[in-house]
């Protein structure tokens, strides 16, 4: 595990930049987790990593909150776009991880798929086993800023 590094994002372009930074580190069945409040940036920050790995500008890239998977496919191999939210019942935790295996996602990240999930934190197992990184998106004063912690090196300098 490589130490935490926060990279501060003033503006637009630095999400993109920062989302290039990864996606050219990616491998497949790499797992990133993308956490943070609502509008925080995760969104965002995970169109700026399908844009980089060559998903054309002429297909849009949503929010998959009610779809719950988004599929791409890349140049450089699978994409799937998840969000669990409307999945995750803190009072029913059995439940959210009955729903979540039901995805299939561990089988397609040991296909080589490369999964970019928003509101997975603590359903790793259900999704193939631990993050290759976990990005937390913060809302401040100045913008945003994203705290990167991986089993490599991604972002800047990465």
């Amino acid at each position: 595990m490589t130490e935490p590094a926060v990279v501060h994002l003033a503006r637009r372009r630095d999400t993109t930049r920062l989302g290039a930074d990864i996606a050219h580190a990616l491998e497949p069945g790499d797992l990133v987790l993308l956490s943070g409040d609502l509008g925080a940036g995760k969104t965002f920050l995970a169109r700026a990593i399908a844009r980089a790995r060559g998903v054309p500008e002429d297909i849009a890239i949503a929010s998959p909150t009610f779809t719950l998977v988004q599929e791409y496919e890349t140049p450089r191999g699978t994409l799937l776009h998840v969000d669990l939210y409307r999945l995750r019942d803190e009072a029913d935790r059995a439940r959210t991880v009955n729903d979540v295996r039901r995805l299939g996602l561990d089988e397609r990240r040991a296909e080589g798929a490369i999964l970019l999930v928003e509101w997975g934190e603590g359903l790793e197992s259900e999704l193939g086993g631990a993050a290759s990184l976990s990005v937390s998106m913060k809302l401040d004063a100045d913008g945003r800023s994203a705290t990167l912690t991986g089993e490599r090196r991604f972002g800047p300098s990465g």
